[in-house]
């Protein structure tokens, strides 16, 4: 669950949006202001513009001296190519494109054959750049995909002709960021005459189209656009062309972003206008790819209230006047392909609300983000080789509910505090196996802005944590975890998210992903916004978000966080703060139909996988199938598993009596096994149990520490004997004495031999370590635990002597005797009535063992039962009860 301390971004005086900031370049500078009318056609002013635009460079071989050789110039044109050649590497920071172009330069300067100036480097004026030397600098060493053009000397120019004025309305809406189409208007288009070509490059000097490694210089028509008019044939395709980007003190060539057909499929917006997407992540997002022979990056977004979307990053100094992106029919996708972008660069969506004004936001379906508090989503691709492929054949061997589960509750970045996900993959599997545990479960791993959260408030559904590493580092950890023999769980959190300014809230300037009611939008626990369940696309999100961390990182299952505030419209609300369904009830409706399309898709996709639900209250079928209607109307859930909340309350309060009180609550214990069997269970001693001064789960018993540990011991030993699937927190293994601290994480120093008290807390480690392993070879403990063949009482109401006693069985009929003694006398003689089938009874398991730091009052032979009935049974046993102990017995 989430602490009840609300995030609103990474600290409370500066949001994660200001502290990202800080990394970034410096702001973006003002462009200087075109003489041409706003909104209107510009033509190439008079005097230095017409200077810009030399008529002479179209014919460079008459200029040329006849001195000049054949072998000179084929000279100039190999050492040319060789040096640009050495720009092929994309996706290089811009000081690398600043170095880079700059040695291509001065090598291709000093090779040269002819060293008079060009008529078009002559007509160039030396005040051009006096107000935009700044932004064109750096926008040449930033500009997406460029690399440094051969030397305009060496090749010749040829001039355009003047293409067809720009609408006033189109210029006005690319210039404002709100041109639903940019496509329509910028880049290659037939016309009467020829074809014509349209840039939006602010701060260039010049712009050329290079066809044929031919470049004809295009119109300046100001404020940053370039255009002109080349006699191709309209009726034939547009044939393959660059664009050379002439900047104060660099040239860059590269493709146009805007000749590329769209690079996402009718098939991926049909379904994603259905809501069907189920990987949608392969869909939106940023995805590194080859589009029409050209590497880049292609870009899409959700975000149908947008007025317009243009995609800002480090390839363009976060300014994306340059890169608007186009609307996709009505789906609401905004998409725009990239030439030249690859992994690892940074990038936002900047998004022009209705009202006209703008946000810059990371990208919902980055799959992977800056380390917090930095926001910036970063282009990724994964190159991960799996090596588990042995665990995932058989993990679909036995449902999870009829196979041995037993769970090691871990927060990552506090297990031990500092390491990577690398690191923790070569310390927590060894760990974890040598304890027998099955299971880990991680607390959510996804990027979250506030580490007090504890992963709960997510900002970046499809992204693991920058925290610890990488994607990929993740999946090394899940891989390695696997491989050890260990299932993976996650909790996931599909019930609210933070309101961060950065985020998903009113995402493109309305309510999106949450709810458009007000008393449906916003948690009031939490301080959080809800998802908005009934929308279809919001729905797909999440469900195909479910399926990826299964898919993608091979997640075992997930738990999914605070089911029961997504079932109630009254959740924590006052009357009159909630509405009723349309049948007047307080169920929502919503939230049913998506939590059983989430499962109904996870179990159809993924072989294996298990969910399990913390959902705190009685809702009919959980963890029925959904197609099966219960008592209450509604088709099940579909969950594999269900937290049992009302067992860890009720036995954690009977535990917390003195023992001469404990008979007074004697039914908190027994009470589970009235409904254990109506749903499946896990029985959770979860980090919700050991945080906000409720102690660690040693302080909560007791007595003197003999006595607390003595406790602990015996509360371990009967919960793992109890229909259901065990959890415990890290930590609470070796009886940490207290509360968990996301900060400090567990306190491993305990442990230390030159510690005098470690042996304590290394003789409880000891007994989990045993309780798993008799647990695992035991399938009277996990065969049958939602089955009611598979347990019955032998003595459930002595609640003067503080004892209880019950049978498991196996498939088979194969039983196990547990019996615990909460009380701190020993109990001599004690009969229990046993099946008369069962020859002897070995003790195989005894939570007062020396060993463990008890007493040692054990039972060391075989014990035979008398033909004496006793509790409604043919025969009986004597026991000797330790005090404050559990015993396990099996058929000698």
């Amino acid at each position: 669950m989430t602490p009840r301390d609300p995030s609103n971004g990474s600290y409370p005086r500066k949001t994660a949006e200001e502290a990202g900031a800080e990394q970034r370049p410096a702001a973006r500078p003002a462009r200087k202001k075109s003489a041409a009318p706003s909104g209107g056609s510009a033509q190439p002013a008079k005097g230095a513009r017409k200077a810009a635009l030399p008529e002479q460079a179209a014919q460079p071989a008459a200029r040329k001296p006849e001195k000049k050789t054949a072998a000179k110039k084929t000279a100039v044109e190999k050492a040319v190519k060789k040096a640009t050649a050495k720009k092929a590497v994309t996706g290089k920071t811009a000081v690398e494109k600043a170095a880079v172009e700059k040695a291509v330069t001065q090598k291709a300067t000093a090779r040269k054959a002819v060293t008079r100036k060009t008529a078009a480097r002559k007509a160039l004026p030396e005040q051009a750049g006096s107000q935009r030397s700044a932004p064109r600098r750096a926008a040449g060493k930033a500009a997406a995909g460029g690399k440094p053009a051969p030397s305009r000397e060496a090749l010749p120019v040829r001039k355009t002709a003047v293409s067809p004025a720009l609408d006033a309305g189109d210029r006005k809406r690319l210039l404002e960021g709100t041109h639903h189409d940019p496509h329509t208007v910028l880049g290659a288009h037939p016309v009467p005459g020829g074809v014509a070509f349209r840039v939006l490059r602010p701060y260039a000097r010049a712009v050329s189209v290079v066809l044929d490694e031919v470049p004809a210089e295009l119109h300046d028509d100001g404020d940053g656009f370039f255009s002109g008019l080349l006699p191709l044939p309209p009726e034939e395709p547009v044939p393959a062309y660059r664009l050379r980007v002439a900047y104060d003190d660099a040239v860059q060539e590269t493709e146009d972003p805007y000749r590329f057909l769209p690079a996402l499929g009718d098939f991926d917006l049909h379904l994603i206008g259905e809501g069907r997407h189920e990987q949608l992540w392969r869909a939106l997002g940023a995805h590194p790819m080859t589009h029409q022979g050209v590497s880049g990056t292609r870009f899409a977004v959700w975000a149908p209230n947008a007025r317009g979307v243009r995609v800002a990053g480090g390839f363009n100094l976060w300014d994306g006047t340059a890169f608007p992106m186009r609307s996709l029919g009505g789906t609401g996708v905004w998409e725009l392909f990239v030439p030249g972008v690859g992994e690892g660069e940074l990038y936002k969506f900047e998004i022009t609300r209705p009202d006209g004004s703008k946000t810059m936001r990371a990208d919902p379906l980055a799959r992977r983000t800056e380390v917090p508090p930095a926001t910036s989503s970063l282009v990724h691709a994964s190159h991960y080789e799996w090596g588990d492929d042995a665990w995932l054949a058989r993990r679909a061997e036995r449902p999870a509910h009829e196979a041995p589960l037993s769970v090691y509750e871990v927060h990552l970045p506090s297990w031990r505090p500092g390491l990577t996900y690398r690191q923790l993959a070569e310390e927590l599997p060894a760990y974890v196996k040598d304890l027998g545990f099955t299971h880990v479960e991680l607390m959510p791993v996804a990027e979250h802005p506030f580490g007090g959260s504890w992963g709960y408030q997510v900002t970046g559904f499809y992204a693991p944590t920058a925290r610890l590493g990488t994607p990929d580092d993740f999946k090394y950890l899940v891989d390695s975890l696997h491989r050890a023999g260990i299932g993976v769980l996650m909790d996931w959190v599909p019930a609210h998210f933070p309101r961060d300014d950065w985020a998903l809230a009113e995402f493109d300037g309305r309510p999106l992903y949450e709810h458009e009611d007000p008393l449906r939008s916003a948690h009031p626990d939490w301080g959080t916004l809800e998802f908005d369940y009934g929308r279809r696309e919001v729905r797909n999100f999440l469900v195909a978000n479910a399926v990826y961390w299964c898919e993608e990182f091979h997640i075992d299952g997930l738990r999914v966080d605070a089911v029961a505030s997504m079932l109630y419209l009254d959740y924590s609300r006052e009357p009159g703060r909630w509405r009723p369904n349309e049948h007047g009830g307080r169920e929502n409706l919503d939230a049913v139909a998506f939590l059983q399309e989430m499962n109904a898709t996870l179990y159809r996709r993924v072989p294996g996988v298990v969910t399990i639900a913390e959902e705190s209250t009685a809702w009919d079928g959980v963890t029925r199938a959904t197609h099966h209607k219960g008592p209450s109307g509604f088709g099940g859930l579909g969950f594999g598993l269900k937290w049992n909340m009302g067992w860890m309350h009720d036995s954690l309060q009977y535990m917390s009596h003195e023992p001469v009180h404990r008979k007074y609550h004697h039914h908190e214990m027994t009470f589970s096994m009235v409904y254990a069997y109506s749903e499946n269970y896990v029985l959770p001693i979860s980090h919700d149990e050991v945080v906000h001064g409720k102690g660690s789960l040693v302080s909560k018993m007791p007595g003197d520490w003999w006595q607390q540990r003595a406790n602990h011991r015996a509360y371990l030993g009967f919960m793992w004997a109890h229909p259901g699937k065990q959890l415990l927190f890290m930590g609470q293994e070796f009886a940490q004495g207290a509360e968990w601290s996301e900060a400090r994480g567990p306190d491993w120093w305990l442990l230390d031999a030159q510690y005098g008290a470690a042996a304590d807390h290394r003789g409880v480690r000891d007994l989990v370590r045993d309780l798993n392993a008799v647990y695992r070879d035991t399938p009277a403990l996990w065969q049958r635990d939602t089955h009611p063949s598979g347990f019955a009482w032998v003595v459930g109401d002595a609640a003067e002597d503080n004892v209880f006693a019950f049978l498991r069985f196996d498939a088979e009929g194969i039983p196990l005797l547990a019996v615990s003694n909460f009380s701190p006398v020993v109990r001599d003689d004690y009969r229990l009535g046993v099946p008369d089938d069962v020859p002897a009874w070995h003790e195989v398991l005894n939570t007062d063992a020396a060993r463990y730091g008890g007493s040692g009052v054990t039972q060391p032979h075989p014990v035979k039962p008398e033909p004496q009935g006793w509790h409604g049974r043919p025969a009986s046993i004597r026991l000797t009860l330790p005090p404050l102990s559990t015993l396990w017995l099996r058929p000698a």
